[in-house]
């Protein structure tokens, strides 16, 4: 499996629930070790890969709590902004990845990679900033920025499969690894 392609199988298994009593069936910390395998395979070219990787390391074990429901609910008990809170290692790993994917994709010439990179950088920050504006103002606001959410993590698991076969975001097998099976 190419590495954007991983990353991008275990973003799609975080964003989607499929609870049955109160369990998410599609568990995130399985979604996050997929999108962390895919980090490990990404180009050592690409900036801070190792960075990307350790917040992704944070995100996945707060996922871990996070998929106990009492733990949830005893985060939302005490305030709603707890549990916002424990997204942003999420939302930190997404913006850094596309930012530096939008950098290693404009260092390599594929400038239009590199724009939908920031559009998705800057959507995901807009996203991990956006409740704390919003929610003192107008709650009511709350479901469009949900909304946007989700149409970014959408966007970015996009981005993340189209891009995936682009010769920067390929990581170099060892030489004899990519013969296998192929006949002169």
């Amino acid at each position: 499996m190419k590495p954007l392609q991983a990353a991008a199988m275990g973003l799609v298994i975080v964003a989607l629930n499929a609870k049955v009593n109160g369990y998410d069936l599609l568990a995130d910390p399985l979604g996050w070790l997929l999108v962390l395998h895919g980090v490990r395979l990404l180009p050592a070219e690409v900036p801070r890969r190792d960075t990307i990787h350790a917040i992704g390391i944070v995100a996945a074990l707060v996922s871990v709590a996070l998929w106990f429901p009492a733990f949830t609910d005893a985060l939302s008990d005490t305030d709603d902004s707890l549990v916002w809170a424990a997204t942003l290692p999420q939302i930190a790993f997404v913006a850094l990845l596309c930012a530096e994917l939008a950098a290693h994709a404009g260092e390599a010439g594929d400038a239009k990679a590199a724009r939908w990179l920031r559009v998705a950088r800057t959507l995901t920050i807009a996203v991990g900033v956006l409740p704390i504006v919003v929610y003192p103002i107008e709650s009511d606001l709350l479901v469009p920025l949900i909304l946007v959410a989700v149409v970014t993590i959408v966007l970015v698991i996009v981005l993340l499969f189209s891009y995936s076969s682009r010769p920067w975001a390929l990581h170099e097998e060892p030489a004899g690894n990519g013969d296998r099976g192929r006949s002169s």
